[in-house]
Formats: C-alpha cells, structure tokens, sequence
C-alpha cells in the first residue's frame, strides 16, 4: 500500500457528520487507529495526538482516530478528552480491512481478534506517505509529527 492512492472511504464520524476521504484532497492527512475508547494505552495516545494538535494543523496535516467502537462511545471519549479532532467508528470493519489493522492478539493469555495500533500518512494527493504498525505509544505522535513536518 506504501506508495499507493489510498481507497476513499467514508464513515459516521463524531460530531454528527460522515467523514469522507476524498474531501480532503489536497491536505495531510493522519489516521491513527486504536484499540479501544477509555482503555489506558488509547487515552494516553489520543491525549499525545491532542496535546500536538496545533503543529499537526501548522504542519498542514489533519488528524483522525479511528476504532471499532460505537459513535456514543466515541462521542464521551472525544469529550472527556478534549479531542479538538473526529474519531471514526468502524464498526463494521471496513476500514480497519483495508488497512489491515485487525490481528490476533494475546490478552490475558487468550487469543483475542483486535485492533494492532496503527497510523497511516496519507499526502495530500491521497497517496500513502508512511505507515506505522504495533506502535508503542511514548513519542509516537511526536514522531509522526516529526514526519508530517517532511512532506
């Protein structure tokens, strides 16, 4: 996918709206997905992409989280964090397949079928820039600025 013209996709998104790729045509654009709203890893990595959302936008660049969970999920994560960015719900798991983000994954000693962190730069021709898969979250989103800084 690494080089390619990313698929447009389109989802419900927080705030009411459907989220479409194609209309963002001509920006940066980061899509990070994460496991779960409210767990531990996913509230430190949002608050990261958070607390960096001013360079991200200075940097010409959007950021979107995206998660198997319910848009009503998601809506109390993005307002309790104080998300200044949409989360997608993917309930269906189109967009995680395309991206191939779903795996299996040990959780307590038991195989669980997940979301591996990921985060994806689309530039802005919607061509994919970068990829980062099984991401550990300290410095992630200060490296994936470091990169939208690049392009």
């Amino acid at each position: 996918m690494l080089g390619k013209a990313v698929k447009d996709f389109s989802l419900p998104s927080t705030g009411g709206g459907t989220f479409r790729l194609s209309e963002h045509r001509g920006k940066k654009f980061v899509l990070y997905f994460y496991p779960k709203d409210n767990t531990p890893g996913c509230t430190v990595e949002g608050g990261d992409f958070r607390d960096r959302y001013a360079a991200f936008r200075k940097a010409g660049a959007e950021v979107v989280g995206a998660s198997r969970d319910s848009l009503k999920s998601h809506e109390g994560f993005k307002a309790k964090m104080k998300f200044p960015f949409e989360l997608l719900s993917d309930a269906d798991e189109a967009l995680c397949a395309q991206f191939g983000v779903i795996k299996m994954k040990n959780m307590y000693g038991k195989k669980v079928r997940g979301i591996e962190r990921s985060t994806f730069v689309i530039d802005g021709d919607g061509v994919l820039a970068r990829e980062w898969r099984g991401v550990k979250v300290p410095g992630h989103a200060e490296e994936v600025l470091n990169f939208v800084k690049t392009l």
